[in-house]
Formats: C-alpha cells, sequence, structure tokens
C-alpha cells in the first residue's frame, strides 16, 4: 500500500498530531515537500504533503490563511504538516479555522520531529510499496507463464483478469473474440470490435484506452496488440473500474509478452505445417497419392481419408494488373480460412511461389468450405477475389479436381462472380458459360448473312434453321412445324449453306449454329 496521512500520523517515531481534515487522513502522500514560500503552488504536482515552519507566512492573518489554504485544496496538495515550537508556540487559529473550511489535513509536527524524518519515512513506504508491487508483479507473471504453458491461453485470460479485478478477452486479426474471462465478459468484449479492427491496422506495438461509452458501461478497457512483427497478430483488451496500479500492470504486460509469444510460436508452427501440406499437394496434384499420403502422415492423413475438394482462388485485380494499397483479397480470405480451420487435419492452404492464386483442399461440407461459400457471399458485390470450388473427390482424382477448380474459376471471373462451384457447370446447362461478349460477337458474326437476307423479305431462313435443328434434321417434323412443305424446306436449307459458306452434313457446323442461335435467343425476363 502507498504511504497515507494515516500511516503517518500512526508512525510511533513521528509524533504528528492531527488539527483539521480528519475524515481525509486515507489521502496518499505522493512525496514531501518543504516550502516556506508565499505561494508555493507553481512548484508543486499534487499529492504532496507539504511542510512548513511559518518563517514567511502572516498565519495568525485568518484572510491571509483562507487564501493560502485555498490554493493549497486547487493544486491537490494532500495535506499540511506545520513544525511547532519553531516560528510558533501552537499552530494558530487563523490557520486551523482555514483548514477545517477547506477541509485540507492540518498535522501539528513537534520540534524534535524533524522534517527529514518525515520524508524518510515517506520515501521509505513508497520504496517499500513498489518492492511489493514488483515482487508481486514477478509472482503474477509466473502465474501467468504457467497458466499459459499448461492450460492455454483462455486460463491465462482467467487468471489476468482475476489479478485485475476485472475481465479480459483475447480477439483474432478479423476482431472477433476468440476467449474472454470471466465467461460474461465475452458479450461485453464484443461491443469493441469496431475499435479493435482499427487497432488492428496499426503497426504492432500498438495500444488504445477506450471509455465507457463503447462498452456502455463505467469500465475502463485497455486494448493492447499482439505480435512481433509490424503486423498485429490478435489484441488484448483489459476491463477494470479504474487505471491499473503497479502489480496490475505488470500483470497486463506479462500477459501481452505470453500471449505473444503464443502467437508467434502457433504461427511458426502454422508455417511449418503449410511447407508440409505444400509438398503433399504437389505430390496430389502430380499424380502420386502414396507418396503424398506417406508425407501426410498423422498430419494430414486424417484429410486424405475423407471426401475433399479443391478451392482456387485468384484476386480480381490481380487478374486485372491491378495493385491495391490496402491488404491483398488473398491474404484477408487466406486469415479467415486459417482462423476457421481448428486443426490441420481441416485443411492445407497453399500460395504457391510466384503466383497471385491461394490453392486450398478442404474436407467436404467442413468448416473451411463453409467459411469459404460464406466470405464469396458477404464479398460477392465487391468481388475482391474470383473462387473456384471442384467437386468433392480424394487422392486419386486430386489432379482432376484442380481442373475443375480453375475451369470454375475461370467461370466466376467472366461471370463477375465471386465464386462459382464446379457442380454448377456440370449438373446445369452450358448455355449460361455463353452470356460473354466475345461469344455474342462470335454468334452475331455467324448469323448476320441470314438476318440480312430475311430482313429483305426474301424468307425467313433463320427460324427455319433453327426449327430443322430442333428437330435434329429430321425434314418432315421441322416442316411442319414451320407449316411449309418439306421440299421448301430443303430448298431454305440449301440457301443456308450458299449463303454462310458451310455444310450442314458437317456436325461441328451444326453445333456452331445450334449454339450461335441459342446465344443470339433473348434471355427470359
Amino acid at each position: 500500500m502507498p504511504p497515507t496521512l494515516a500511516s503517518l500520523v500512526q508512525h510511533s517515531a513521528l509524533k504528528l498530531t492531527v488539527r483539521a481534515g480528519e475524515d481525509r487522513l486515507q489521502t496518499p502522500v505522493r512525496w514531501v515537500h518543504a516550502s516556506e514560500l508565499a505561494d508555493p503552488v507553481p512548484y508543486m504536482e499534487g499529492g504532496e504533503l507539504l511542510l512548513v515552519t511559518a518563517t514567511t507566512l502572516d498565519a495568525e492573518d485568518p484572510a491571509a490563511m483562507r487564501r493560502y489554504v485555498r490554493r493549497l485544496v486547487g493544486a491537490g496538495v494532500a495535506g499540511l504538516g506545520f513544525a511547532v515550537g519553531v516560528n510558533y508556540e501552537d499552530i494558530p487559529d487563523a490557520l486551523v479555522e482555514a483548514a477545517r473550511s477547506e477541509g485540507l489535513p492540518l498535522l501539528g509536527v513537534p520540534r524534535r520531529t524533524a522534517f527529514l524524518a518525515i520524508s524518510k519515512a515517506v520515501s521509505q513506504a513508497i520504496a517499500a510499496d513498489q518492492y511489493h508491487a514488483v515482487s508481486a508483479g514477478f509472482e503474477i507473471q509466473r502465474e501467468l507463464t504457467n497458466a499459459a504453458l499448461t492450460e492455454g491461453p483462455a486460463a491465462l485470460l482467467a487468471r489476468l483478469a482475476a489479478h485485475v479485478d476485472g475481465w479480459a478477452a483475447l480477439y483474432d486479426t478479423s476482431g472477433a473474440v476468440v476467449a474472454a474471462a470471466p465467461e460474461w465478459a465475452a458479450r461485453r468484449a464484443a461491443r469493441l470490435t469496431s475499435d479493435v479492427a482499427r487497432l488492428g491496422e496499426r503497426p504492432a506495438p500498438a495500444s488504445q484506452v477506450v471509455g465507457g461509452d463503447a462498452v456502455d458501461t463505467d469500465d475502463r478497457v485497455e486494448l493492447q496488440s499482439l505480435g512481433t512483427g509490424r503486423r498485429v497478430r490478435g489484441v488484448l483488451a483489459v476491463g477494470t473500474a479504474a487505471a491499473p496500479g503497479t502489480a496490475e500492470r505488470y500483470a497486463v504486460h506479462s500477459a501481452v509478452a505470453l500471449l505473444t509469444l503464443t502467437t508467434e510460436r502457433s504461427r511458426a508452427l502454422q508455417e511449418a505445417e503449410q511447407r508440409l501440406g505444400a509438398a503433399v499437394l504437389r505430390m496430389l496434384l502430380s499424380g502420386q497419392p502414396d507418396h503424398a499420403r506417406a508425407v501426410a502422415g498423422d498430419l494430414y492423413g486424417e484429410l486424405l481419408d475423407a471426401p475433399f475438394r479443391l478451392l482456387v482462388a485468384e484476386s480480381a485485380d490481380a487478374a486485372a494488373g491491378q495493385d491495391r494499397e490496402t491488404d491483398h483479397p488473398l491474404e484477408v480470405l487466406a486469415e479467415a480460412l486459417e482462423a476457421t480451420a481448428s486443426r490441420a487435419a481441416e485443411a492445407i492452404l497453399v500460395v504457391p511461389e510466384g503466383d497471385e492464386r491461394l490453392v486450398v483442399l478442404a474436407v467436404d461440407g467442413g468448416p473451411v468450405v463453409t467459411a469459404a461459400v460464406a466470405y464469396a457471399a458477404r464479398e460477392s458485390e465487391e468481388a475482391g477475389v474470383a473462387i473456384g470450388l471442384s467437386a468433392p473427390t480424394g487422392p486419386i482424382a486430386a489432379a482432376g479436381a484442380y481442373k475443375q477448380a480453375e475451369q470454375a474459376l475461370s467461370v466466376a471471373r467472366r461471370r463477375g462472380r465471386a465464386l462459382v462451384e464446379h457442380e454448377e457447370l456440370a449438373a446445369g446447362s452450358i448455355l449460361p458459360l455463353l452470356a460473354d461478349d466475345a461469344v455474342r460477337a462470335f454468334a452475331d458474326g455467324m448469323l448476320r448473312p441470314l438476318y440480312e437476307h430475311d430482313a429483305k423479305g426474301r424468307g425467313d431462313l433463320a427460324a427455319s434453321l433453327r426449327a430443322w435443328l430442333s428437330h435434329h434434321g429430321q425434314w418432315d417434323a421441322a416442316a411442319a412445324d414451320l407449316g411449309v412443305h418439306r421440299h421448301t424446306l430443303r430448298y431454305r436449307m440449301r440457301r443456308v449453306e450458299e449463303i454462310l459458306g458451310r455444310s450442314l452434313d458437317d456436325p461441328d457446323v451444326r453445333m456452331e449454329l445450334w449454339l450461335a442461335l441459342k446465344t443470339a435467343e433473348p434471355s427470359p425476363s
């Protein structure tokens, strides 16, 4: 405990007496200062016990003492010590009355008690308090270290919250609450997501104190970023009723250091796992499933035993040859998926060297695939990334699944969509894939001679060609559909061949013409 006026009065060697301000003796004493100036306030910081002999004071003048005491109270002086038997045999009534009126503690200092003895007593008490705080801080550090090593971050937060008599919460890089202690603090911590996000945008280390309005309580919340590099790896929030003391400050700093070490250690381990995962993925894509399984071992073996999907993501800006000043969209996506994967057996994430792509192998129906779909849904308007997702597969067909994901990615880019699954292409119609300016231009160029011929009133060749192709070249059925004689239809098809310079006996020509006609159809409203 820091020294107080009460502890000095109770000090048996000092023999101090209380003459005013008895109800304020619990006021802490920051320091002792002796001054005979008529106005010592310009040299005070607040919290001092001021000692005087009244050499230059008109201590018997009530008006002068009222002004003097008011100045001391306004400066935040903790108390006034008056030397009895030096210049005055007792403390003058004018000073006593002024101190009582203003509520300033007034202590009588006997002649045999030197001011230096009071200064030493306060200095020793302050030193003892600091030593106690440092010792307590080291003990807290040991306790937090043991909790972090044996039980994990959640246990560390619980110990920290108890030591600061408040609450603590840990956030990931996205601003989501990872853990909180006590449990009720999770709700309060969630209100700080925007503040955490802003802190995460600043280079580490960074800190911020948030007032009570942000959490809708009277809490004082201190946010501390985690990470040894410039990139923030997480954020710690500590909520208390008042500013932390020395021991509590040690606890907070220890928690920041331990959580940073835990985060960086996890990051290093994660990077090692990613390198192993990249080797497994390369073997799968090169058609070596047996070797891939042997390398995967216990770490990724479970992932290869379950049906999985391959995801290929590309930055929309990268595809357009543009740079972003903000974080790369692929990095944001990768961090979101990494945060979702609770263990290595759920996903392999690889960014090929020199490539602007993210390749992910993840359990079908698992949290990573779900998170990718949800991310694409959130980002669909901006389309910061384009994602292609393969059908479920296994190790033997991984190379084919990668091609599926690439095909789906290509379609996603053309359509301006954030995500396309291969099942959409395989189970649906090919016609939506033709919704492309280049394909429309091809169709228009191929069919324009027929449309120009028909526009001059020389027959309905385009409609006749459509009917003939839709009936697979069956003359009678197509002619009946058009309401003409089959010989008329035969004549029209010969004119189509002459105008286009193509033979309708060629199946490739028939396919191209049919697709061109379908592309030229107006979209259903």
